[in-house]
């Protein structure tokens, strides 16, 4: 009786911060956002490779003859007999008992479960998407005219548009359908007048696509070498990166005629430069850039690079200069601008989501998101100030509401 007294007294003594991030980062299955459980269909299993999802997961992947499946998350072959019990998590279950608060995935914490979050931190609202639904998303972007997110994803039809609820509403660019198939899409933009404008590895190219997905334009034939990253301009403009020429474009389209009225090349001496954003507040234009790693200098490192409208240098900042502010390395993988115009950029070694401050004002670190991310690639922010994180880890978007207190 006094070890079990103790053991009680001891999960009453638990901070409720800690239960919370236990609760979000441990204790959730990360392909369908359901909490692990003990009862058979929510059991946390081992993969192979050391993942961990749950049992109706386990079941959902694998093919039901031969048992096959891929790690959602490493991609690495096994069969369903080949998991176990994940013990671990079983136990931290078993210990945290009652004090895990009854939520849905993705919710916030219950009211009194922890102290509200510094003002200009950001509540993880709701998820939608998943394995699945969408396999390894690249690009991220909302439409201005109806507030639908169109993702880019390897899935069989590469664009896929969701309602802002996260329903499913149209998908389109089958990969090897009719010309002009979309082969292997890395960023995707929505113009003001709603065209989905899509970076295409595969052929080198920038296609253009109204809502309903029909071609209105593809922009190829040696143009570019590997574009990457692509963004609309306040005018209604695309810019749009060439990872191989360290080059930035800017094209003015007739979207509804399908013509391509110019090209301009902005920047001609960037270093493998990949996302891309406009500041619809001040028309300044984010690049991010990215050395790759070499023996003699570590791990690849990231630069952000802001320019005025007239693509003067008015910002910058690298991996270098955002570890002497932050504790831990930084590696961006994807950059927006809020309402304000402060550059936000996401952060895959945390992972994490970081506010920057003005370009003039560089870096103003301030951490947003520090918890609850596995591989974020893309942000957007909505008309109504929520942040959709893309995060491919786990094929899924995430809207987090800004708290400002």
């Amino acid at each position: 009786m006094g070890d079990e007294a103790a053991a009680s007294g001891s999960r009453r003594a638990l901070p409720p911060e800690l239960v919370r991030e236990a609760d979000s980062s441990l204790l959730e299955c990360k392909v369908c956002f359901e909490r692990f459980g003990h009862r058979q269909q929510r059991r946390p299993r081992n993969l192979p490779c050391g993942h961990v999802v749950c049992l109706a997961c386990v079941a959902a992947l694998a093919h039901p003859r031969t048992l096959a499946l891929e790690c959602p998350f490493c991609r690495r072959a096994c069969r369903a007999c080949d998991t176990s019990d994940c013990l671990p998590v079983l136990h931290l279950l078993e210990l945290l008992g009652s004090t895990l608060p009854h939520r849905a995935p993705c919710a916030p914490a219950a009211a009194g479960a922890a102290p509200s979050a510094p003002p200009g931190t950001l509540t993880c609202q709701h998820a939608f998407g998943g394995w699945g639904t969408l396999v390894n998303p690249t690009g991220l972007a909302l439409c201005p005219k109806t507030g639908r997110v169109v993702v880019v994803h390897d899935g069989k039809r590469r664009v896929k548009i969701f309602d802002s609820a996260g329903g499913c509403v149209h998908q389109f660019g089958e990969k090897g359908d009719a010309a002009p198939d979309v082969r292997y899409p890395l960023d995707v933009t929505v113009t003001h007048d709603g065209h989905v404008a899509v970076t295409d590895a595969g052929d080198r190219s920038l296609k253009v696509f109204d809502f309903l997905g029909q071609s209105k334009l593809v922009v190829g034939g040696g143009r570019f070498s590997l574009p990457w990253g692509v963004d609309t301009t306040p005018q209604n403009g695309l810019v749009v990166t060439d990872a191989e020429r360290g080059a930035l474009h800017l094209l003015e389209v007739d979207f509804a005629e399908g013509v391509l009225r110019r090209t301009e090349r902005l920047q001609a001496q960037l270093c493998n430069p990949r996302g891309v954003a406009v500041s619809w507040l001040s028309g300044a234009v984010a690049v991010l850039e990215h050395h790759p790693s070499a023996p003699e200098t570590g791990p690849c490192t990231t630069r952000v690079k802001v320019f005025s409208s007239t693509m003067q240098l008015i910002g910058q900042v690298d991996t270098f200069g955002l570890s002497l502010f932050f504790p831990s390395r930084i590696t961006v993988s994807a950059v927006t601008f809020d309402h304000q115009g402060n550059v936000i950029v996401a952060d895959t070694t945390g992972p994490a989501i970081l506010c920057l401050g003005k370009p003039e004002d560089f870096p103003g670190l301030r951490p947003m998101v520090t918890h609850g991310l596995s591989h974020p690639v893309a942000l957007a922010f909505t008309k109504e100030n929520s942040l959709l994180v893309l995060d491919t880890a786990s094929h899924s978007i995430k809207v987090y509401k800004v708290d400002w207190g």
